[in-house]
């Protein structure tokens, strides 16, 4: 019998959103609008591979989240990059952007501020 420890729901929430930024990169680079000049494995070498690396600390969400928010400032710039650059996928960017600033705000939502009592009021 193997005991599951629920997850707060940002936690939940954040490895939902990882998961649809992965997919969203999978759909957009090798489906909608696979590259021209570079082989789509390569593309996809590069956009998802990162994203498959918090898989190694996948034990301990919080560690993988934060590697995923770390991973995710990149995915940010290339949202901002190509929503400005190409009308044409600016839906698609625009996706990304909202994807990534989930997973931060998941992660910042995570973190909890230990209550010391003790401790005098700040002035």
């Amino acid at each position: 019998m193997s005991t599951r420890i629920a997850l707060p729901t940002e936690q939940r929430l954040g490895l939902l959103g990882w998961a649809a930024l992965v997919l969203l990169q999978l759909i957009w680079h090798a489906w909608l609008f696979p590259a021209q000049t570079m082989p789509t494995w390569l593309v996809l070498a590069i956009t998802v591979i990162p994203l498959l690396l918090p898989l190694l600390a996948i034990r301990n969400p919080r560690r993988a989240l934060l590697w995923i928010g770390i991973l995710s400032l990149f995915y940010f710039c290339h949202g901002i990059a190509e929503g400005w650059s190409s009308s044409s996928e600016r839906w698609l960017a625009l996706a990304e952007i909202v994807l990534t600033l989930l997973l931060i705000g998941t992660l910042g939502a995570g973190v909890r501020r230990p209550r010391n009592s003790a401790a005098p009021p700040a002035p």
